[in-house]
């Protein structure tokens, strides 16, 4: 018995610009890696068996590969490109024992006898008076018309022989069994690399019988003179018919149909050396296919029984219905949206890609399937190539990858899904272009301007201003690459022109590497921190109560005692969420670094009664995916989460599930594309409007996919709270992970880029969908991991580390004082629903164009801004200079906390003003 150990070698099926599993369908360009031998079975497939098969007899070679739990091959050598995978994606139990497992899709699990492989085969140069010309290249309109039977299996010199006594000169041997003869070379079929004839004789593995759509091409030197026999059969013997009675269950022959006039008649080929009818109905039917067709003498010996000749199927049906398609033609009319058809493109070589993004869909891909694909993801040019792929990509592509543009007749495959349309060819895509604007990126006259604003002490991983209108930024402490570093620093933004006043060192006394921050709904304005990179520091709880005011430093430093106030769970990579009734919502992490996961919820400060943490099982079940959840109150006083590629609303109380809403788009190719960490994208609230009576809708932005880790370049928004909710995506100029976006006092978000995407992004919800994001100017700094923007109280845009981001709407440098609006307030702390006064001085403008916001207070790491970078635009009325403001509601439009009051006058904001909304509503259990 052999075993997965220690001769056992996993190979990934899938070659660059091949399909090394397309044998089981004919005609879409595939190579096996092992092709010299082969058998199906659908009841009793084991490894032992198929070793079997592959170590005795003729069949005498050092590899044998279990392949989707039925399928078997054999082999001395890997086809080219053929490459080593995980083992845990040969993930199919054998048909005939559920205890071993058989490969998978396109993947292999390879055994090997640990036997040396014989010499490499060789494209024979000569057999008697027949030479080799090369690999010449062959599609559905044949290169050779007159495909022949051999006596035995196919070889070199079995498909001469069988060519000569034909009466032709000219001899291709293709995919391994396959033999084709001719009178002259005929489709304007011409030489290709010698390397494209890769798959070995399927009589002899010492030489190279041609391979997917590739002919080893022979000529005969001398004259033949035995005239041509138009349709070559098997040189078998013996009275042959049709089989018509006995067939299993309710099976009937439906007649001898033509094959090969333009392609292959049916898919998915089943090869054996001891082919029956019976047989082949068994293998059609275990796949639940209802027609079965058996073809070409040289892969069935009969002696009383017809297996078809060269291009004539023997066709059996399972319900009594053959239905006759069509020849495949170009889809041109009916097409879904804008799309137009523009014409077979050809790809530069083999495996050289035009298109980034590739689907694979090996039974149904269709035109209309493709070109929706590619619509919703924002693509306006969509390729499909070898019946089963989809491309999608941008005009641009073609260009930058060397496509050119050839005649329709060599796009000749069928598509997958749908027969009786082309889907492309070999190396050959039919393409279609979007007939319109897809997307607009506006660029606006003003791109902003980048400004350095004051030399970083460390690489901070926490920003928040705090109600003292200065900076605190977090670093890991211990773990710095600093030795000196404090681990907590206050920047004086009034002092940034003096280095050395400006910056106030603090102190942690854990680590706060991968923790969460917000603001306490506290008079103070504390800063709260909680969890860390391990031990001790995991469970840590860390306040902070901003002092002093600009130009003037304060005393106060980072409090933390363990004795006093912990979490009840460890947490790396937690949220924390201030919930409507003051406490804290804390979600999610693992217990320490790269530790195991800690797929809960806790409260904090902790409610009475004992442990109340909460499992949930749906983090448990996409760890370590899920890190950093996205946290949200709704205006219903539900909670929105949202993890790795899933989103849900749940009740306040009890924290069940209220809505599961639908997965969240990923990437045009890969569904399975993450938005939190470790694929990171960025989420916030879009603004919410007096009278707060529109759904409101979150928007997350950037990510990327699991394992190869390609950044996405879109952003989708949901309102989870209608009926029916629906992801809505948007694509980006171009590809983001772990952005960071901070909520402007006019308008949505601001995405600064990462990795090292220089540009930022300007999203304005006010505009049509596909229209509201504008391409701002270029910095020379590469943001990458742990950077951070945060919003200023003068509107700029603060991006931590070493340079400032600026955007200044009015495309001024420095704001000009003197023609912002100034406004005066007297009360700062707000009730729920109440209504205050502030006096403005305009110097532009009038008080019926003006806008005042609110922006909620939050602190942002890893571009996740906690809390949700809430930002409401609240009801005021004015009289002469006079203006009253109606506060928020409710604790469910507005959580009570801080927030910065802007006051916008065109498209110039106001220095802000701290207020405090909705009090702080603990009654019990305050924080020490």
């Amino acid at each position: 018995m052999h075993t997965a150990s220690p001769h056992t070698i996993f190979i990934d099926a899938t070659q660059p610009g091949l399909h090394l599993d397309a044998g089981r369908d004919d005609n879409v360009g595939g190579a096996r890696t092992l092709s010299a031998a082969a058998y199906t079975d659908t009841v009793g497939m084991t490894v032992e068996s198929c070793v079997n098969f592959c170590s005795t007899g003729s069949n005498a070679y050092i590899y044998a590969g279990v392949e989707y739990a039925q399928e078997c091959y054999c082999g001395n050598y890997f086809a080219s490109g053929a490459t080593n995978v995980s083992t845990s994606d040969c993930n199919m139990a054998c048909t005939g024992n559920s205890g071993e497992f058989c490969g998978a899709g396109n993947r292999l699990d390879i055994f090997w006898s640990g036997a040396q492989p014989p010499a490499p085969p060789i494209l024979v140069p000569s057999v008697g008076n027949w030479s080799l010309l090369g690999c010449y290249n062959d599609s559905a309109t044949r290169a050779l018309p007159y495909g022949i039977g051999v006596t035995g299996s196919v070889t070199v010199e079995s498909c001469t022989t069988a060519c000569f006594n034909a009466g032709y000169p000219h001899a291709g041997m293709e995919y391994a069994d396959e033999c084709y003869c001719g009178l002259t070379i005929e489709n304007n079929s011409g030489p290709t690399p010698n390397s494209d004839c890769d798959m070995t004789c399927a009589g002899n593995s010492s030489e190279y019988c041609g391979g997917p759509y590739r002919l080893s091409m022979y000529n005969y030197t001398q004259a033949i003179t035995t005239p041509p026999v138009v349709n070559p059969v098997n040189p078998g013997t013996g009275t042959v018919s049709p089989v018509t009675s006995g067939l299993t269950g309710n099976w009937t022959y439906g007649g001898c149909y033509v094959d090969n006039v333009n392609g292959r008649v049916l898919g998915n080929e089943f090869d054996s050396n001891t082919m029956t009818v019976e047989t082949c109905i068994a293998n059609c039917a275990g796949q639940n296919f209802t027609i079965a067709g058996i073809e070409y003498s040289t892969q069935c010996f009969c002696a009383s029984e017809a297996c078809g000749g060269p291009n004539r199927l023997s066709v059996y049906s399972s319900n009594g219905n053959i239905t006759l398609l069509p020849v495949p033609v170009v889809q041109t009319t009916n097409l879904p949206g804008q799309w137009t058809y523009e014409g077979c493109l050809a790809e530069p070589a083999i495996g050289a890609r035009i298109f980034q993004y590739e689907n694979e869909w090996t039974t149904n891909n269709t035109v209309d399937a493709c070109l929706n694909q590619c619509a919703a993801f924002g693509y306006p040019v969509a390729g499909l190539e070898y019946g089963v792929q989809c491309f999608c990509g941008d005009v641009s592509d073609i260009a930058a990858g060397g496509g050119t543009y050839v005649s329709d007749s060599q796009c000749n495959i069928a598509c997958s899904g749908d027969p009786i349309h082309l889907c492309g060819g070999l190396s050959r895509l039919s393409t279609y272009y979007w007939n319109g604007t897809m997307n607009t990126w506006n660029t606006p006259a003003n791109t902003g301007y980048y400004e350095f604003f004051i030399g970083g002490l460390v690489v901070p991983l926490i920003a928040t201003v705090g109600i003292n209108n200065k900076v605190t930024f977090l670093e890991k402490h211990g773990t710095s690459e600093y030795n000196n570093s404090t681990g907590a620093y206050e920047l004086d933004l009034s002092l940034v022109d003096n280095y050395q006043l400006a910056w106030r060192e603090m102190h942690l006394q854990t680590d706060v590497f991968c923790s969460g921050s917000i603001v306490l709904p506290d008079k103070g304005g504390r800063q709260i921190n909680i969890g860390g990179w391990s031990l001790s520091s995991t469970f840590g709880v860390r306040l902070y109560t901003p002092d002093g005011s600009p130009g003037v430093n304060g005393t106060n430093d980072w409090e933390e005692n363990v004795n006093e106030l912990t979490l009840q769970r460890g947490r790396w990579y937690p949220t924390a969420m201030m919930m409507p009734n003051g406490s804290i919502l804390v979600v999610g992490g693992e217990s320490g670094s790269n530790a195991s996961p800690q797929p809960s919820l806790e409260i904090l400060p902790k409610p009475p009664g004992g442990d109340t943490v909460i499992t949930l099982d749906y983090l448990q079940r996409t760890d370590p995916n899920n890190l950093y959840p996205f946290l949200l109150v709704m205006p219903s006083g539900r909670f929105f989460i949202g993890y790795y590629n899933e989103a849900r609303v749940l009740d306040p109380v009890t924290f069940d599930t209220v809505t599961v809403l639908p997965n969240m788009p990923g990437a045009v190719n890969n569904f399975l594309a993450g938005r939190t960490y470790p694929m990171e994208g960025s989420a916030v609230l879009l603004p919410q409007h007096a009278p707060y009576t529109d759904p409101i809708e979150v928007l997350i932005c950037g990510g990327s996919t699991i394992g190869a880790a390609i950044a996405l370049d879109n952003c989708i928004s949901i309102a989870p709270e209608v009926a029916n909710p629906t992801w809505t995506l948007e694509r980006m100029p171009s590809k983001r992970v772990m952005p960071c976006i901070t909520t402007l006092p006019g308008v949505a978000g601001f995405g600064l880029a990462t990795d090292p995407n220089l540009s930022a992004i300007l999203y304005d919800p006010s505009k049509p969908i596909g229209q509201r994001m504008s391409i701002l100017n270029n910095t020379i700094v590469a943001r990458l991991y742990h950077s951070e923007a945060t919003l200023l109280p003068d509107g700029r845009v603060l991006v931590s580390g070493s340079d400032p981001q600026t955007y200044y709407p009015n495309g001024s440098f420095v704001y000009p004082e003197e023609m912002r609006i100034e406004f005066t307030i007297s009360e700062t702390d707000w009730a729920l629903g109440g209504q205050y006064s502030i006096t403005v001085t305009l110097f532009q403008g009038t008080t019926s164009n003006m806008r005042i916001s609110l922006v909620a207070a939050s602190s942002s790491t890893h571009g996740n801004v906690m809390s949700g970078g809430r930002i409401l635009f609240p009801a005021f009325s004015c009289s002469g200079t006079t203006c009253t403001i109606t506060a928020p509601p409710n604790a469910y439009v507005s959580p009570p906390g801080w927030h910065q009051l802007f006051i916008l006058d065109g498209p110039t904001p106001s220095h802000s003003a701290w207020v405090r909304i909705g009090g702080d509503p603990w009654t019990a259990g305050q924080l020490a």
